[in-house]
């Protein structure tokens, strides 16, 4: 009877929905231990070979939740070093593990002080040192390697980051312009994890587009998604700003905004979780144009959008910033229209090739004043 009831429970649990289970995983946590060094043998003046490291290596392709599914224990230990003998004077080394990680990790250890920044394929690091044989300054006894616990957060590496409050068509304009199927519905937080999509042209040429999760207000103190989201675009190259034209409203307790105080609380988010964010090129796209009213919306307030400073002294206090993002670009688009996603693709692309060139020639005139501090004064002048 017991047997039978607990049979009926189990066949009443309904697995969970799929948009329930984690698929995207940005932070790890894992326990890494190096090797102990192996112990010398005094009488022959023996000395154990050194324990083994834990090292991570950034690799193209991979994501953090394949590296967990590869570490079931989330524990990584090398191996001990080799005990020093009459048939082996010098002990043999410890066998290293090697973890390999998405490129764009970073590795925090428990204090949350950075360890390294894995920003480049085939970069690596040492997470764990093993422990150094046993020799005369050690009585020959080998030391125990070194223990701790790190964080691997990772950040996603993108050309464009599309930043928005939630329901402004972020999801719609992606699976517009890539090969991404992000899940769309008419209702704000669609968006639970980020999604990346590959914006490909006629010459085979690509870009790379993160769609975040929706922003609120508060998001830089961890609020709703906080640091989740907003962390995941310290490292694109360009924010696109996206906006309602008739303005946003989080829920009935909320009050509703127009279209440019919900521009000044974007910037006022950024500008409170890393005012090095409102630095980035930006371009900003006015959604939902094809609606009637949009182009009248859009007549009154483009001389304010194109120059935000203009409007601070009209803009609530709780959502003023101190800086001001500049745009490259101010876009009224459809994410609906194809035309107008057309222009968007255009649009993403000429900016990034000027930033390109721009990044280009800095580089080449850091490079001649290197040059010239080398060969001195009296040396030929670089042209």
């Amino acid at each position: 009877m017991v047997q039978l009831f607990k049979f009926l429970l189990k066949s009443t649990k309904a697995p969970a929905r799929a948009h329930f289970r984690p698929s995207f995983l940005d932070t790890l946590r894992l326990a890494v231990r190096g090797g102990h060094g192996g112990n010398g043998l005094p009488k022959y003046g023996g000395v154990g070979g050194q324990g083994g490291c834990v090292y991570l290596v950034a690799k193209e392709g991979l994501t953090l939740r394949k590296v967990a599914q590869g570490l079931r224990d989330k524990r990584v230990a090398a191996s001990s070093g080799e005990d020093s003998s009459k048939a082996s004077i010098f002990g043999r080394r410890g066998v290293d593990q090697r973890i390999e990680v998405p490129v764009g990790v970073q590795v925090y250890d428990e204090r949350h002080k950075l360890i390294a920044d894995l920003n480049e394929n085939d970069s690596t690091c040492i997470v764990a040192g093993g422990g150094t044989g046993g020799c005369t300054g050690t009585n020959f006894l080998g030391r125990p390697g070194e223990s701790r616990t790190v964080n691997l957060d990772l950040k996603l590496i993108a050309d464009v980051g599309l930043v928005g409050f939630p329901n402004a068509g972020k999801s719609t304009l992606l699976k517009a312009v890539s090969n991404a199927n992000p899940k769309i519905a008419a209702y704000p937080f669609t968006t639970i994890r980020p999604q990346i999509g590959t914006v490909e042209y006629s010459d085979l040429r690509s870009i790379t587009v993160a769609d975040l999760p929706g922003l609120i207000e508060g998001a830089h103190a961890n609020f709703g998604m906080g640091h989740k989201f907003l962390k995941h675009i310290e490292r694109t190259r360009l924010l696109l700003f996206m906006v309602d034209i008739f303005g946003f409203q989080l829920s009935p307790r909320h009050p509703h905004r127009d279209c440019l105080a919900n521009i000044y609380a974007l910037n006022k988010e950024l500008e409170l979780y890393d005012p090095t964010l409102l630095e980035k090129p930006s371009v900003l796209l006015l959604n939902k144009m094809d609606k009637e009213g949009a182009s009248e919306i859009f007549t009154r307030l483009k001389p304010v959008i194109t120059d935000l400073a203009s409007g601070l002294a009209q803009c609530p206090e709780e959502l003023r910033p101190s800086q001001v993002l500049k745009f490259e670009s101010v876009v009224p688009i459809s994410a609906m229209n194809s035309t107008k996603v057309t222009q968007v693709k255009s649009q993403l692309r000429r900016t990034l090739l000027r930033l390109a060139e721009k990044q280009f020639l800095a580089d080449e005139e850091q490079v001649k004043e290197q040059l010239q501090q080398r060969v001195g004064l009296v040396g030929p002048k670089i042209t």
